[in-house]
């Protein structure tokens, strides 16, 4: 029987202010505060084979969980899940954490799309930049159908902390092996991130 591929997976809660009419997450993130209307999306991401996700250029897995958003319902399940992990964007200097799945509320389909987006800019904000999810609403089942809502998304300290708690190795024989894969995932994430950012920090010594 052959064996399985070393899997990871871990979960988070990211929330903020959101609102229904608003086109830009900046906006709705306001209008959303204004209104006392917060969206809360509670999601599990599983990377089936992890080699295969460090190879793979998009960096995918899977994405699952509900969404709390008191206009369209509470503890909503999710499906089609699409997650990426430092994608490449098509711009230079900027890559993409991609949040994505359908859902339904009500007989009605809808598709939350949300983006972080890790760039080489002015100034270095890496925990901006990889806590905070730029999300739409499309009345729809993917992201072509219209925007109806929009808002952002944050990751806090406390929540992060939760993150860590949650990663789980799955198919390692031995605890060596699934130290390594924790490594190789650590060492991967924050190479991305020395990727972005690093040209910055070498211009400005």
């Amino acid at each position: 029987m052959p064996d399985h591929p070393i899997a990871l997976s871990f979960s988070e809660r990211m929330a903020g202010g959101f609102a229904l009419g608003v086109t830009d997450p900046a906006g709705g993130r306001h209008a959303g505060e204004a209104a006392a209307t917060e969206l809360a999306m509670h999601a599990t991401v599983s990377i089936s084979n992890l080699d295969k996700f460090f190879s793979d250029p998009a960096h995918s897995g899977d994405l699952s969980g509900t969404i709390d958003f008191s206009p369209l319902g509470m503890a909503i399940p999710t499906t089609a899940g699409i997650f990426n992990l430092f994608c490449p964007s098509g711009q230079p200097g900027l890559k993409l954490m991609i949040y994505e799945f359908a859902f339904k509320s009500n007989g009605k389909c809808y598709y939350l799309a949300g983006r972080k987006e890790v760039r080489d800019g002015p100034g270095i904000d890496v925990w901006r930049d990889t806590t905070t999810l730029l999300t739409r609403l499309h009345a729809g089942t993917d992201s072509t159908a219209p925007v109806i809502g929009a808002g952002t998304l944050t990751l806090t300290i406390r929540e992060l902390i939760r993150l860590l708690g949650t990663v789980k190795v799955e198919n390692a024989k031995t605890l060596g092996l699934e130290t390594e894969a924790l490594a190789k995932f650590g060492f991967f994430f924050l190479g991305q991130l020395w990727d972005t950012y690093g040209p910055h920090i070498r211009r400005n010594d």
